[in-house]
């Protein structure tokens, strides 16, 4: 597999003590190009933190990341800024994470070219943006506060793939939507990737949401990986603790989303 993301033996902790908590344990995995890798489990498991350290918020104790063979964490200072753009996430709170104060062009505009002093100087690509997710062009003269929030997480869409990132993180971005919502995002973010072709990392405590959209799963607890393989593994988890999730869900076909999950049809192990 040609991986675009490659994270080798990821391991972190919060705090600089010999005494801190490891929030990460050796954590590795792989993602190639045009592919969806689900990270399940329970809060607190570690997924929102392997996200950060992937993007580059929270730094490692040891491992690697890697993106398209590059190693973040060897390439010169003044290159890693030009990497971890390539990564892009779509953030979980749709009503938080938009400036209330500008407008949706200016914050694609910011995406675009930070330097930029008008919108108006990529009006054409702005609008491309917003099309691709499926709004009106008129939304860029337009406030957060006017659209709801399933509009918000398109414009957070727009917002990660302005840069054309070769993966896009999405964390858990269909929590605080409903179910019709949620299976509009889900859509819009499968046919996203066909045609940019971004490998993504859906990051989720909802196993029925991750048989519909993931090709791939990581299981994960207090930190480590405890079991990972293609989409069928929810249908026949080897491992007791994922047995335990997949027991734990009403419908674990994912069939409150109106439409099969993937597992449906994946190749039996």
């Amino acid at each position: 597999m040609n991986a675009v993301i490659d994270v080798q033996g990821l391991s972190a902790t919060y705090g600089f003590s010999h005494r801190s908590p490891r929030v990460l344990d050796g954590v590795s995995l792989t993602v190639a190009r045009g592919r969806t890798m689900g990270v399940v489990g329970e809060s607190g498991s570690g997924k929102s933190t392997l996200a950060k350290v992937i993007v580059g918020t929270l730094g490692a104790a040891s491992g690697t990341v890697s993106i398209e063979g590059a190693d973040v964490m060897k390439v010169a200072r003044s290159q890693r800024r030009a990497l971890r753009r390539r990564v892009q996430m779509i953030p979980q709170d749709p009503y938080a994470s938009l400036d209330p104060r500008m407008t949706i062009g200016r914050t694609l505009l910011e995406a675009l070219a930070p330097t930029a002093a008008r919108a108006t100087s990529h009006r054409d690509r702005i609008a491309e943006l917003l099309s691709m997710v499926a709004l009106e062009p008129g939304a860029a003269s337009r406030l957060p506060h006017e659209f709801s929030g399933g509009q918000r997480q398109r414009v957070a869409i727009a917002r990660a793939i302005a840069v054309q990132p070769t993966v896009l993180i999405a964390d858990e971005v269909t929590s605080a939507l409903d179910a019709s919502i949620q299976f509009e995002i889900l859509e819009l973010l499968d046919r996203l990737q066909d045609d940019l072709g971004f490998a993504c990392l859906f990051i989720t405590h909802n196993l029925g949401v991750a048989a519909r959209v993931c090709d791939e799963i990581t299981v994960m607890r207090h930190g480590r990986v405890v079991e990972q393989g293609d989409i069928s593994l929810l249908a026949e988890p080897a491992d007791p603790y994922t047995r335990l999730l997949v027991s734990s869900v009403p419908d674990p076909e994912g069939r409150f989303l109106h439409g099969p999950s993937r597992y449906d049809t994946a190749p039996q192990s």
